[in-house]
């Protein structure tokens, strides 16, 4: 009797050990499955940014200006990359390059000086320059608004959403009489016109024009 009792516990302790066996194998399965989906998605969100990043490097359409901090990567070359901000002098300095002209040009112009710079110090240098930070790109709105001031330029940005932008009208707002003063290639100033009542009325849309860097809105 004994006997039998002992074989019992035997066989249910090892009953126990294999369940528990299985139970750790299926944990461990799931938590490789889980950490390799994570690794994937963390792999996939990493090209999407190298992606974003490479094409904002390589943007035409934007012109470098003043105060603009420019993330500047020679490859293999860590002593001479950097994130550095544009001098009012339209300048950067970096290492074996020294001064170089940055204001006025694209990000990809300044690679291509960059490397020109850079060549005789260094074999066909690998140049990538990004706009980390925009601070050029700047407008004005004074007058009878609830902040005046000076604000960054987004894409896209029209007097209306400039408006808005800074709290709307005081009391005393002459609406129809607000007109934005613009710099011209002569040195001048171009004066345009924005009524304000008829633009929202769904009239003079035209006037309603998209804000060019140093725009001032003025709102008598």
């Amino acid at each position: 009797m004994t006997s039998l009792l002992n074989f019992m516990e035997r066989f249910r302790v090892t009953k126990l050990a294999v369940m528990a066996t299985v139970v750790v194998s299926i944990l461990s399965t799931t938590s490789l499955a889980q950490a390799n989906g994570a690794s994937s998605q963390m792999t996939t969100a990493s090209a999407a940014t190298d992606s974003a990043t490479a094409g904002k490097a390589h943007d035409d359409s934007f012109v470098i200006g003043d105060d603009d901090v420019l993330a500047i990567s020679v490859w293999k070359e860590p002593d001479v990359s950097r994130t550095i901000p544009v001098r009012s002098d339209g300048k950067i300095s970096l290492p074996l390059a020294g001064e170089v002209q940055a204001a006025g040009l694209t990000p990809k112009q300044l690679e291509s000086a960059i490397a020109a710079k850079l060549a005789s110090f260094i074999s066909q240098p690998d140049v990538t320059v990004i706009v980390s930070e925009i601070r050029s790109q700047k407008f004005n709105i004074l007058g009878q608004v609830t902040r005046p001031g000076s604000y960054p330029l987004t894409n896209s940005m029209t007097v209306l959403d400039a408006i808005a932008l800074a709290g709307g009208f005081r009391d005393f707002a002459k609406q129809k009489s607000i007109y934005v003063l613009r710099q011209n290639g002569s040195g001048g100033e171009t004066r345009l016109p924005f009524d304000y009542k008829d633009v929202i009325k769904g009239r003079k849309t035209d006037e309603n024009v998209k804000l060019q860097a140093r725009d001032t809105i003025v709102v008598p």
